[in-house]
């Protein structure tokens, strides 16, 4: 029972973590780590319970999504959308799976979390410092090319700690999306992004999945899930009023922390 209230822990945990630039898998290595949680099938569960959070983002865009979906045939616009959706994910769809095998073991070492978070704190209050006057203020606005330059900023998110949200936030700010357009354009990316990494995770442990396993997933998908609600209804207000100095500063500070703990600890 314990491991399970663990699981809805980390469950938690994702769901608060996977669209803010604090890195969610970074999190769950380190809450993982600092609990002792050894979850099914070699850490398949911090990445399919992501698939709880992901569901979020199509319930609260789920018009967004649907209207995209029926204007493809006829409209411009959509046609557009889903495009750059597709492109900026490209990237990652390619290099994720040739280097599968090199990203997981980097998913077993929680130094390599922490130096990232550090290290993208510090990322994160230049970039807000440097960037320019925003030329781009929707998705459907963008470019074929800036998509797919947006998706090579997200492949830097397979070292974990550096976060996919703050990538590909970031790397739109730089490339002149406004912040608006460049978190709702992170939360869409997200979708097809994190099926994908969800179905070659599974795929690759389907030997070793049990019942068991797949109780603590979903546990960890539903309070995921309901926990990531909140944090996009209320994601794009609070980056509107304060930007992404906190987010960069919560980094730092996390990082440190954990440097000095697993220092400690040897």
């Amino acid at each position: 029972m314990e491991i399970f209230f663990t699981a809805l822990l980390l469950g938690l945990i994702e769901g608060l973590t996977e669209f803010l630039p604090v890195s969610s898998t970074g999190h769950l290595i380190l809450a993982g780590d600092l609990l002792g949680f050894k979850g099914p099938a070699d850490k398949t569960f911090e990445i399919v319970i992501q698939l709880g959070a992901i569901l979020a983002v199509c319930v609260v865009y789920w018009r967004k999504l649907r209207d995209a979906a029926l204007g493809l045939p006829s409209d411009a616009a959509s046609r557009a959308f889903v495009r750059n959706v597709l492109l900026a994910f490209l990237p990652a769809a390619v290099i994720g799976a040739a280097a599968y095998k090199y990203i997981k073991a980097l998913l077993e070492s929680p130094m390599t979390v922490a130096v990232a978070l550090v290290a993208g704190g510090v990322a994160i209050l230049v970039i807000e410092r440097i960037v320019k006057k925003p030329r781009v203020d929707t998705i459907e606005g963008m470019t074929a090319g800036l998509a797919l330059q947006i998706g090579l900023c997200q492949v830097l998110a397979m070292v974990p700690g550096v976060s996919r949200a703050g990538a590909t936030i970031m790397g739109s700010m730089l490339l002149g999306v406004d912040r608006r357009t460049a978190a709702e354009f992170s939360f869409f990316l997200a979708i097809p992004t994190m099926v994908g990494a969800t179905a070659l995770s599974l795929y690759k442990a389907r030997h070793d999945l049990s019942f068991d396993g797949a109780t603590l997933i979903a546990g960890g998908f539903v309070m995921a899930f309901l926990s990531a609600l909140v944090v996009v209804r209320s994601f794009i207000g609070f980056i509107g009023r304060h930007g992404f100095a906190p987010f960069a500063w919560y980094r730092i500070v996390v990082g440190l922390v954990a440097i000095g703990v697993l220092m400690v600890r040897g």
